[in-house]
């Protein structure tokens, strides 16, 4: 029987025999984590127009499908012109406070039911409800603490309001934002979650940090490549340009 030892070697040999595409190495911590982040704020106050382009083409490079509306009150026509595409009549969505708007009234009235899970309902029988709805709703739409335009990805942290099941369920996931969610680098993202775990008040109380990077793929032995077996099939980003509510 092969040991532990034995085993974590051979994969340390056999990486080894490939080098990396670049070299890697661990980012240094920021002193002053708020000062970091303030920082990297001021720099994307005036680089985000660039860091938004960099988004969409990353974004649609992995499949993502990207829309840009100029005010929130756009944001609900938009889910009913997707929901109405796959005919979807059931959505989840985070807690309202927590995506930054109420989607409910709109999309009620146009036919669509929006269920979500309140910040203060925190026992188990409302998070199971929140499942079953997510799994039987065909579009769930939550918010987005951190866009990454390096790669295109949407980063999430679960917590009370804005369950994982949201963007993970649901065939197809929508996710709203506005520029302040927008980050150029992987060391920013880094920066910014050391300050959100230096806040007593903000600490990162998450019990999962989601980065999603276009639509769920898992291929098989063969290399045959499935869409949505472990997540939505496909993934919209509504891109606000007035600042949206919500979000850490």
């Amino acid at each position: 029987m092969t040991s532990r030892a034995e085993f974590l070697g051979r994969i340390r040999r056999e990486v080894g025999r490939t080098p990396g595409l670049f070299a890697a190495e661990t980012a240094a911590r920021p002193a002053r984590p708020h000062e970091a982040a303030e920082s990297v704020t001021r720099q994307l106050a005036e680089r985000w127009p660039e860091a938004l382009e960099r988004f969409r083409e990353e974004f649609e490079r992995v499949a993502g499908v990207f829309h840009r509306v100029r005010t929130a009150a756009e944001v609900a026509p938009t889910v009913v012109a997707i929901a109405r595409e796959r005919s979807v009549s059931e959505v989840v969505a985070w807690d309202p406070a927590s995506l930054g708007l109420d989607l409910r009234a709109p999309l009620a009235h146009a036919g669509i039911a929006v269920a979500s899970i309140a910040r203060d309902d925190v026992g188990e029988g409302p998070r199971a409800r929140h499942r079953a709805e997510a799994a039987r709703a065909g579009l769930g739409v939550t918010g987005v603490d951190f866009a990454l335009a390096e790669t295109g990805t949407l980063i999430l942290l679960s917590g009370a309001g804005r369950p994982r099941t949201t963007s993970l369920l649901p065939a197809t996931h929508v996710a709203v934002f506005d520029r302040r969610r927008l980050l150029e680098s992987l060391e920013q993202v880094g920066i910014m979650l050391e300050a959100l775990h230096a806040d007593p008040a903000r600490a990162l109380s998450a019990a999962v940090i989601n980065f999603i990077t276009g639509p769920s793929r898992t291929a098989d032995i063969e290399l045959t490549l499935t869409r949505g077996v472990h997540g939505p099939k496909e993934v919209h980003a509504i891109f606000v340009d007035e600042p949206v509510g919500g979000g850490t």
